[in-house]
């Protein structure tokens, strides 16, 4: 077993090198901390992740976790405003050979929308609600190319098509308000990928739709990405989502990461007990649940008081397993546990399989 700690091993926690990342993006180290009235609150306490052009990372864990952080630092959004004002950000992001912590904004924002693109949670909210839908596309696409408003519009109709709005020649032309929860979440993929962003992050698209409009919009996502050969980051609470798309998956608790693999081993050979909770509480309708399910037990720690130790301790049911304390005390490192596999966790491998085999995977 390996200790990224000390190894730095590509996929786990990489070491700072200074040197230009292989990986299309590579966030090493990051923590954003905003400062309050209560203290001090770590949102995204020392994450490192990579991820390829072509691939998926599905970003999971409860609210609160530090996903949309994340998800906001990279597309340099935190510093916009009064807000960037207050924000404490360290670490490196690397995009394509561009580190983005350092950049400007100016230079940032000369990436967002071209070479990196996100989809909002809630489309309402994120489009602007007295302009039309094409309005806000034509926008977008002429921020980063000098064409006319015909042009553009015509770029805007091929992408509301391309994303499946019906009659785009008219839909174009609708308010925000005019268009069902699907079909704005539509033109927001639309309006992200006007530009043909070589990384797109998804920050729950799904919320709040049916299930019907849940599996076209990862539908939709899954063959843009064959399209296009983006880079994906979808970030959700819902286990079953990144199932579908994910390639790899990074959990995430008290702003950190605690478990990180190949989508296949996350599921069927998890090593972490926060993952083993998440799919405890996730329902099964491929075969008969015979039991209720099981929620995680407490509730997701204060990220200005986090637990000492692993943060996870208090409301893990084997904090008492390793022998000492040590889980109160010392706040485990990521380890490899199998190819691509890393997990953050004080349990040694005798015991994570025992538990695992004798008590989790007969209740799942």
């Amino acid at each position: 077993m390996t200790d990224l700690s000390k190894t730095g091993a590509a996929l786990g926690e990489p070491t700072r090198t200074g040197g230009t990342p292989s990986a299309f993006l590579d966030v090493r180290d990051l923590k954003v901390h905003f400062p309050t009235d209560d203290g001090l609150v770590k949102s995204v306490d020392g994450l490192s992740f990579q991820l390829e052009k072509g691939k998926t990372l599905g970003i999971v864990g409860e609210s609160g976790s530090g996903k949309s952080v994340t998800s906001l630092a990279i597309m340099g959004l935190h510093r916009l405003g009064n807000r960037g004002k207050n924000v404490q950000m360290s670490g490196e992001i690397w995009l394509d050979g561009k580190e983005l912590v350092s950049a400007s904004p100016d230079e940032v924002r000369r990436l967002r929308g071209r070479e990196m693109a996100m989809i909002f949670q809630d489309p309402l909210s994120a489009m602007h609600p007295y302009y039309t839908i094409g309005n806000q596309i034509v926008e977008a696409y002429r921020v980063h190319h000098k064409v006319d408003k015909k042009t553009a519009r015509r770029r805007a109709v091929e992408l509301l098509d391309r994303v499946g709005i019906p009659e785009p020649n008219k839909r174009v032309d609708s308010y925000p308000h005019e268009f069902s929860g699907g079909m704005r979440q539509r033109a927001m993929i639309a309006m992200a990928l006007v530009n043909n962003p070589e990384l797109l992050i998804a920050d729950e698209p799904t919320t709040a739709l049916d299930v019907t409009v849940q599996a076209q919009i990862l539908d939709l996502i899954r063959d843009l990405q064959k399209e296009f050969g983006s880079a994906v980051v979808i970030i959700t609470h819902d286990l079953g989502v990144v199932a579908e798309i994910a390639d790899d998956i990074l959990v995430m608790y008290g702003g950190r990461c605690v478990e990180r693999g190949p989508v296949d081993d996350i599921f069927y050979e998890p090593q972490h007990p926060y993952t083993w909770g998440l799919l405890g509480s996730m329902p099964r309708i491929d075969r008969e649940q015979t039991d209720r399910l099981i929620p995680v037990k407490g509730q997701p720690p204060s990220l200005i008081n986090v637990p000492s130790g692993c943060a996870f301790n208090p409301r893990c049911p084997y904090a008492d397993v390793p022998k000492g304390g040590i889980t109160r005390t010392e706040r485990p490192e990521l380890r490899e546990v199998g190819s691509r596999h890393f997990t953050a966790c004080h349990l040694s491998s005798e015991d994570r399989t025992r538990i695992w085999n004798e008590e989790i995977a007969p209740k799942l």
